[in-house]
């Protein structure tokens, strides 16, 4: 079976402005490109689950997600990092879906899809959402503290940002 680091986005990859959307407004977190270049030369999976409510809430189409998502990927791919897979869950909060954060839908689908372990795996995220998912999931979880300031007791680790938390998967402290 194969282990995977699952990411959120907008607060662990990027800067969350809220509803991020546009490639003009996109803007990597500092040492998210080091952290992933160093993920991609690792056994593990890269697998992003985010929840994206603006396109059920009719903030902008799912067209726009998804050319944001290729240019986040192309971007990446000229710096060597990359993501083996994206899982989105485009609900707004009110149609209770499966998907949704801190529900695991988007966790079991990426682990049959991909034969995960997840017991072996490492869920990162900056909300209580990403943390409590990975739990539920069976997964490690690293909480990033950088752009909400938030400390979390349930998180398994705390992280400045996504290359501390890569350094403490790749170094064997989490």
């Amino acid at each position: 079976m194969n282990c995977a680091v699952f990411l959120d986005r907008d607060g662990t990859i990027n800067h969350d402005y809220g509803y991020v959307h546009e490639i003009k407004k996109f803007r990597f977190l500092p040492n998210a490109i080091d952290a992933l270049k160093k993920l991609s030369k690792s056994r593990y999976r890269i697998i992003i689950t985010t929840n994206q409510s603006g396109i059920g809430r009719g903030y902008f189409p799912e067209a726009d997600f998804m050319r944001l998502s290729k240019h986040m990927a192309d971007s990446l791919k000229k710096q060597n990092a990359g993501i083996d897979a994206i899982y989105y869950c485009p609900h707004s909060p009110k149609e209770n879906c499966a998907c949704r954060k801190p529900k695991t839908a988007m966790l079991l689908a990426a682990k049959k899809d991909f034969n995960i372990a997840l017991n072996k795996s490492f869920v990162i995220g900056d909300k209580s959402e990403d943390i409590e998912m990975g739990k539920k999931a069976g997964c490690r979880t690293i909480l990033i503290t950088t752009e909400r300031r938030e400390k979390n007791s349930n998180a398994d680790f705390n992280a400045k940002d996504l290359l501390e938390a890569a350094k403490c998967i790749l170094d064997g402290k989490a």
